[in-house]
């Protein structure tokens, strides 16, 4: 049997602030704050589903560069151009990480400046 990933975790500044874009951006809720606040999110089926969790960690410590580790998106109900302005809509900005321009897929950042990919496709919601 292999391992799943269940959860992904980000130190951030403002954990309610993201925990809020996050909900917008994936249509997930607030699961689980915790007494050190820190804020789970995820789909409204809550953990364990086939979508990971968001957990978003209060961290002080300065952002060094980007992080390694990055979430691509793909819209479930409208083309890439519909999404994207959603997208900006709700805070996210467009992102120069040395793109080419030539890509299929938008380079944006979230409120904190941790970028991320909308890609495409189209997917089926789950």
């Amino acid at each position: 049997m292999a391992c799943r990933i269940s959860e992904l975790v980000l130190n951030c500044h403002d954990p309610e602030w993201l925990a809020r874009f996050w909900c917008d951006v994936l249509d997930f809720v607030v699961l689980d704050p915790d007494d050190h606040g820190a804020i789970e999110i995820g789909p409204r089926e809550g953990f364990g589903g086939p979508q990971p969790t968001l957990i978003f960690r209060p961290s002080t410590e300065p952002k060094a560069g980007t992080l390694p580790l990055h979430i691509d998106v793909n819209a479930t109900d409208r083309d890439m151009d519909a999404e994207l302005e959603r997208l900006l809509a709700l805070g996210a900005r467009p992102a120069d990480i040395g793109q080419t321009g030539e890509e299929p897929w938008h380079i944006l950042a979230d409120p904190e400046g941790n970028a991320f990919c909308l890609l495409k496709a189209r997917l089926d919601p789950l």
